[in-house]
């Protein structure tokens, strides 16, 4: 058998490495972008190193608040869950999709909805995400949606955590575009609570939130318990309306999510 000259013993080693790299697959925040109607909107996904397409994930949609608002793709991911992530990312052992709101509307507009559940089913597919450990988190304008989408589609998701986000619209927002419609007169915590069900729900809010009330937070605690809800509820005292950052920071947080499984019997009331 004649032997392989230097330069080809090479050139194959250089193919096998190139095939090997090609192979590999992309973790860490990846850029994605999705279709609604004819416009494109940019998201981020976030895929753990140690991710292989031999079983299903867990996977988290992340609603961004309002200062994350634009096109970029990138912004949405330097606040809240995002910057949690960045610095231990070895407690999200999940899919993080990140989607990001457009300027001047909410997460509650048709065509916002419609493109973070869209960016959440493209990266399922994608991604292998386990419809039975999906879920829905959000701080802010994103507390906001998460109260708004969970209850629209309660068997989607298989627990939630609204921060620091509310459910009565403030009246200086109402007539923003694909702003719902709340009439006075109407217990709308008691309504939302109806909606949402049985789904596990932990809330966290800074007892000094100037922007958005703290008492928000606590009418659906009240009307969560009322409604035979499972719920937990974290206030912290002394803080404003950065209580992101300790909520994504709690040991427990990715645990408790991630332990919630669709259909499962659901966990005993706090």
């Amino acid at each position: 058998m004649r032997e392989l000259k230097p330069q080809f013993l090479l050139l194959g080693m250089m193919i096998v490495a190139t095939t090997a790299w090609a192979a590999k697959t992309e973790t860490g925040f990846l850029n994605r972008t999705v279709v609604v109607g004819k416009t494109t909107y940019r998201y981020q996904v976030y895929v753990p190193a140690h991710w292989n397409k031999n079983q299903t994930w867990p996977i988290i949609l992340f609603l961004h608040g309002a200062g994350e608002r634009g096109e970029d793709g990138f912004m949405q991911t330097d606040v809240g869950i995002g910057t949690a992530i960045r610095t231990r990312n070895e407690r999200f052992p999940a899919i993080v999709v990140m989607p990001q709101c457009r300027k001047n509307v909410w997460w509650t507009s048709p065509d916002m909805e419609a493109q973070a559940l869209k960016a959440l089913e493209q990266s399922t597919k994608e991604f292998h995400g386990d419809s039975r450990r999906t879920y829905l988190t959000g701080l802010s304008m994103g507390g906001y949606g998460t109260w708004a989408i969970a209850g629209k589609y309660p068997n989607k998701f298989a627990a939630i955590a609204p921060i620091c986000g509310g459910i009565r619209i403030p009246e200086r927002l109402r007539n923003l575009p694909g702003m719902p419609v709340q009439p006075e007169g109407v217990d709308v915590y008691a309504e939302a609570a109806k909606k949402l069900g049985p789904i596990p729900t932990w809330i966290f809010h800074g007892d000094k939130d100037p922007a958005v009330p703290v008492e928000e937070s606590r009418k659906m605690a009240e009307a969560l318990k009322a409604a035979g809800g499972h719920y937990k509820y974290t206030e912290y005292p002394g803080v404003q309306h950065n209580s992101w950052d300790k909520a994504y920071a709690e040991p427990e947080f990715v645990t408790w999510l991630l332990a919630q499984t669709f259909g499962a019997k659901p966990p005993a009331k706090k």
